[in-house]
C-alpha cells in the first residue's frame, strides 16, 4: 500500500506509545512525512531504546494514560486531527507477572484516551492498535479472520480483546457525533531497535 505523502505535511497527529518499539518507528515515519506529531507515553522501558537513539523531532510528553487528567491535558494541547493509539503494556510474559497493571494500562488507558478525545474539536480519525492475540483460540490451528470471536486466556490477550470492546463501544455510542474509531490488530514483529525483555 502506498502512502499519500501529500496528506501528511502539517497534519496534527497524536501518537500514544511513541517511546516503544513500534511507536518510535511510527514517530520517525510521521516526522519524515511532515506531520506535526505529539507523543504521549511512559518513559522508555529499556536502555538503550530506539526512541532515545533515533530522537524523532516531535513534541513528547511522558505521562501515564491510566491517569485521565494526563490524557485530557495532552489532547487539549495537541488538538489532534488523527490519533494513533499504540500505548500499552505489550508483553505477554509481563502480563502474568503484573496482570492488574496490564488491564489498567490496556483497558482503562484506552478508555481514558477515548473519553478525552470526545471533546477534541479537530479530530477526524482514531486508529487503535491492538494485537493478533485478541481472538478466542480454540486450539484448532486455523487462521483467524476479523469476524472470529474475541477472547484471550492470558491477561495480555484478554486485556487487548477488552480494549477492542472499549473502542467498539465508543464507536457505537459516539460515532454518530463524529467520533471515527478503527482498530488494527498488529502481530509480533522483530527488527532494529527492539530491546524489550
Amino acid at each position: 500500500m502506498a502512502v499519500n505523502a501529500d496528506f501528511w505535511p502539517g497534519r496534527r497527529v497524536l501518537l500514544t506509545g511513541h517511546t516503544g518499539f513500534k511507536g518510535a518507528w511510527l514517530a520517525l515515519m510521521l516526522e519524515a512525512l511532515g506531520a506535526e506529531v505529539h507523543g504521549l507515553a511512559l518513559a522508555p522501558a529499556t536502555s538503550p531504546n530506539l526512541f532515545d537513539i533515533a530522537a524523532p523531532k516531535i513534541t513528547s510528553t511522558l505521562g501515564d494514560l491510566r491517569d485521565p487528567a494526563v490524557s485530557q491535558s495532552v489532547v487539549a494541547e495537541a488538538d489532534p486531527e488523527i490519533v494513533f493509539h499504540l500505548a500499552a503494556q505489550a508483553l505477554v510474559r509481563r502480563s502474568y507477572a503484573a496482570p492488574l497493571e496490564t488491564f489498567a494500562s490496556n483497558v482503562m488507558g484506552t478508555a481514558n484516551l477515548l473519553e478525552a478525545l470526545r471533546e477534541a474539536a479537530s479530530l477526524k480519525a482514531i486508529i487503535t492498535i491492538t494485537s493478533d492475540k485478541v481472538y478466542a483460540n480454540d486450539g484448532s490451528g486455523k487462521a483467524f479472520t476479523e469476524d472470529d470471536p474475541l477472547g484471550g486466556d492470558d491477561p495480555y490477550s484478554a486485556s487487548k480483546a477488552a480494549a477492542e470492546m472499549v473502542a467498539a463501544s465508543y464507536q457505537a455510542s459516539f460515532g454518530a457525533a463524529g467520533l471515527a474509531i478503527a482498530t488494527a490488530r498488529g502481530g509480533n514483529v522483530i527488527g532494529g531497535g527492539d530491546w524489550s525483555e
